[in-house]
C-alpha cells in the first residue's frame, strides 16, 4: 500500500540532514554553514506547512490530527486499531509539535543578534540589540527542545521497531509492505500543486534572506 508521496519524503529527509549541519555547523564555528542551513529549513518548514493543506492525502493535517478523545483512546489500547496507514493518532500530534518547534527555530533565527553583533539573522535589523539576544537566547532554547524531540522520535521508531511496525521503510519507498488493502491511503496531490508550494517556499526563502526588501 502506497501511504507517503515523495515531496512528504523529501521533506523528511533533507530536514535530517539539514538540521545535522545546523548543529555541526554551530559546534564549529561554521556560520556561513549555519545560515545556509537555516535559510534552508526554513524553506522545508514553509513547504510542509503549505503541503499539509495542499498536499497529498495523508500528508495534510486534516487527516492525521484526530481529536484529543481519539488519541487517548489510542494510548489505552494501541493495539486495538491495528496497524494504520500514514501517522497515528499520536504520531499526528508529535509532527504538529516538531513543526511548531521548528517555527520558532527559523522565526528567532533570522532576528538572532549574536554577542558582538557580526553573525546575526539576516531580519535582525529591524530590532534592537536586546531584542536580537533574546531572540538568539529563545533560537538555542528551541534547539534543545527540538534535539528532545528528535530523541523521542527516534525511541519512537525502535518502540514500534520491537512490536514488529517498521517505520523507517516506508519513509523510504513510500510503501507500507505491512499493510495489505487491496487500494492505496495515499491520494496524489498533483504537479500544480507541488509547484506551488515550492516556489512560495523559494520566495519566501529568498525574501528573508535578502532582508525582507519591500
Amino acid at each position: 500500500m502506497k501511504i507517503w508521496d515523495l515531496p512528504t519524503r523529501l521533506f523528511h529527509w533533507l530536514l535530517v540532514i539539514l538540521v545535522g549541519i545546523s548543529w555541526w555547523s554551530t559546534e564549529t564555528g561554521h556560520m556561513d554553514w549555519h545560515y545556509r542551513s537555516g535559510i534552508s529549513v526554513l524553506i522545508l518548514v514553509v513547504f510542509r506547512l503549505l503541503w499539509g493543506f495542499i498536499g497529498g492525502s495523508t500528508a495534510r493535517f486534516g487527516q492525521f490530527l484526530r481529536s484529543p478523545v481519539t488519541v487517548i483512546a489510542y494510548l489505552r489500547r494501541p493495539d486495538a486499531s491495528g496497524h494504520m496507514p500514514g501517522h497515528n493518532p499520536l504520531g499526528g500530534y508529535s509532527v504538529v509539535t516538531m513543526l511548531l518547534v521548528l517555527v520558532i527555530q527559523v522565526v528567532t533565527g533570522v532576528f538572532a543578534v549574536d554577542v558582538d553583533g557580526i553573525e546575526s539573522g539576516p531580519l535582525s535589523y529591524m530590532l534592537s540589540f536586546d531584542q536580537g539576544r533574546i531572540a538568539a537566547k529563545v533560537h538555542h532554547l528551541s534547539f534543545t527542545a527540538l534535539q528532545v524531540l528528535v530523541v523521542l522520535h527516534l525511541l519512537a521508531i525502535v518502540y514500534y521497531g520491537i512490536r514488529g511496525r517498521r517505520l523507517i521503510v516506508p519513509m523510504v519507498t513510500g510503501r507500507d509492505q505491512q499493510l495489505s488493502a487491496s487500494t492505496d491511503a495515499l491520494v496524489n496531490a498533483g504537479p500544480v500543486r507541488f509547484v506551488t508550494a515550492i516556489v512560495i517556499a523559494f520566495a519566501l526563502g529568498w525574501w528573508v534572506s535578502a532582508g525582507a526588501p519591500l
